[in-house]
């Protein structure tokens, strides 16, 4: 039985794509397994990112250190798939040509049939596939693609319109993997305001996280990726009256003033911005928002980058990334904007925005300290429990170090006390 590897870079949403073609392959009598980097298996299959530049150059490397292990007979064979293939497959062929085969995102099909000299079957239901994470969380994707085209983004080119699955398939995956012990579920999608516009004519959001809510040994339910302009302001009611739909929301708002918002076409304002934020602070006391914000847009003078601050200053986002602009192939900036900011500008805004926000998260970690919280175990080390609170997303937002008092088992729910706070991380105690 051949050995395949599947290695992913990039977001949640392609992880849980590769999640299906290691149950596909596996269905096809291949051991398929899920890695970070080639561990001598007879294949390699990388599912690779395409958004930005950073993203792309890490998918490179990856396939480029996988031919090395080729040549070096350590892989025998390498294939590519995902964003990054499906944005240039006319041009990656021809310049990485040690790669045995290119398949497109959604071109699993053709991948398992290459591998096995025979057509796939098709599993029962198609969100069938076997988790990357921890056995108690998983990802939860209810759309595919995108239908805002703003400005800087190339998520819309390489994936397409965007296509809602219905509720009765979601939930169906749902309670399917309760029965299989998860309990944590991160709802994403690159535009979650947008479900259901395209199969039920409305936005159902709201409608779709109660039903789920409504499954039992549904623990945490976690909303990623709203968008600002036509936000669902009903999901606000659902969060604020049930108890499993985590208080958080990821929403990329990527900038506050007006001039930098038109450029990249976010059909809202900063006006309109701060009033949505005070809404979902008021309809939901004590929430947590992430969000995402983007320094150097072309627009960006230093008038605009300072109301950035400003903004950031105001808001106190408890959870907050920020990227420099990076002009992308093809898309409406990049035919319509000179990426004239000079590389160095954009970075030492980068430096100063993510400062500003290191405090800010310091401040909102050392809020907690002395509170009573519920936090999620996720696995030990030698010093420590490491959990996560509902306002603490995978991979991306704080952890919890609880001390080992008492035995705790990953996957279970514990109270703890916090007594220490550091920008990135809270430091806890078990309660009896």
């Amino acid at each position: 039985m051949a050995k395949v590897d599947v290695i992913t870079m990039g977001c949640s949403k392609n992880l849980v794509d590769s999640e299906r073609v290691v149950k596909m392959l596996g269905d096809a009598g291949l051991s398929a397994n899920h890695c970070e980097k080639p561990e001598g298996a007879d294949i390699v299959v990388i599912n690779t990112c395409g958004f930005i530049g950073d993203a792309k150059e890490e998918s490179i490397n990856m396939i480029l250190d996988c031919c090395n292990a080729k040549e070096h007979g350590s892989v025998k064979q390498v294939y590519v798939m995902g964003c990054l293939s499906e944005r240039y497959k006319k041009e990656l062929p021809a310049e990485i040509p040690e790669v045995d085969g290119w398949f497109g995102k959604f071109d699993w099909d053709g991948l398992v049939s290459r591998l096995t000299d025979r057509k796939t079957e098709k599993t029962k239901h198609s969100w069938e596939r076997v988790l990357s994470t921890p056995p108690h969380s998983a990802y939860i994707k209810i759309a595919e693609g995108c239908n805002r085209f703003c400005a800087f983004c190339a998520i819309p080119i390489i994936t397409g319109r965007f296509k809602s699955r219905s509720i009765e398939d979601i939930a169906a995956e749902v309670t399917d993997l309760v029965d299989k012990g998860v309990k944590e579920f991160n709802i994403i999608a690159q535009d979650l305001s947008s479900y259901g516009l395209d199969l039920y004519g409305k936005q159902e959001l709201a409608t779709l996280i109660d039903r789920i809510a409504d499954i039992p040994g549904v623990e945490w339910i976690r909303l990623h990726y709203l968008y600002p302009a036509q936000f669902p302001k009903d999901i606000l009611d659902v969060m604020a009256r049930r108890d499993n739909v985590c208080k958080y929301i990821d929403i990329a708002l990527q900038h506050c003033s007006d001039k930098v918002l038109a450029n990249m076409r976010r059909h809202i304002t900063g006006e309109e911005t701060e009033r949505l934020l005070d809404e979902i602070r008021r309809k939901v006391p004590g929430i947590h928002i992430r969000t995402t914000l983007m320094v150097g847009f072309p627009g960006e003078d230093e008038n605009a980058f300072e109301e950035l601050l400003e903004f950031t200053k105001r808001q106190k986002f408890e959870r907050m990334g920020a990227f420099a602009y990076c002009e992308e192939d093809d898309t409406f900036a990049a035919k319509n904007f000179e990426d004239i900011i000079p590389a160095e500008v954009k970075e030492s805004r980068l430096a100063k925005l993510m400062s500003l926000q290191e405090q800010i998260a310091i401040y909102s970690n050392e809020m907690k300290i002395g509170k009573t919280m519920r936090v999620l175990i996720d696995r030990e080390t030698d010093e420590y429990y490491i959990g996560r609170t509902e306002f603490d997303s995978p991979e991306v937002d704080p952890e919890v170090l609880i001390a080992k008092k008492r035995i705790l088992i990953p996957g279970n729910f514990v109270n703890v006390k916090v007594t220490d706070a550091m920008p990135f991380e809270l430091i806890a105690e078990p309660l009896d």
